[in-house]
């Protein structure tokens, strides 16, 4: 299932408007959201732009709507080497896990601080 739909409805838009974006017909759009047709990439990733979301988000591949790029050669605990064995996959894994919802925590407290709540 695809969240287009979700997401159109929630900027209160018709599959037309979504359509004049793309520069195809509504119809399209709802065959598109009905899973009738799969979503050409090329739309989809005007789509994930215009609706500031994943492609994976759109597809229902993720539940999370933001696509947070973790540089894996940036992640620096301050450990030596030396002292330590290498961590596994699955450790690399939670650590970036754990960095986007650091990220995704630190976003959501700068929004708030923008518009003036807490």
């Amino acid at each position: 299932m695809n969240r287009l739909k979700l997401l159109r409805e929630e900027k209160n838009l018709l599959q037309e408007d979504i359509g004049k974006i793309l520069g195809i017909s509504g119809r399209a759009i709802g065959n598109y959201e009905t899973g009738k047709r799969d979503i050409p990439t090329e739309y989809l990733v005007k789509l994930a732009e215009f609706f500031e979301v994943s492609t994976d988000y759109i597809l229902g591949y993720s539940n999370e709507r933001e696509n947070i790029e973790i540089d894996r050669d940036k992640i620096r605990i301050g450990l030596s080497a030396s002292d330590y064995t290498e961590i596994t996959d699955t450790q690399r894994k939670q650590i970036e896990e754990f960095a986007k919802y650091v990220l995704k925590d630190n976003k959501k407290k700068k929004d708030e601080d923008n518009n003036g709540t807490k």
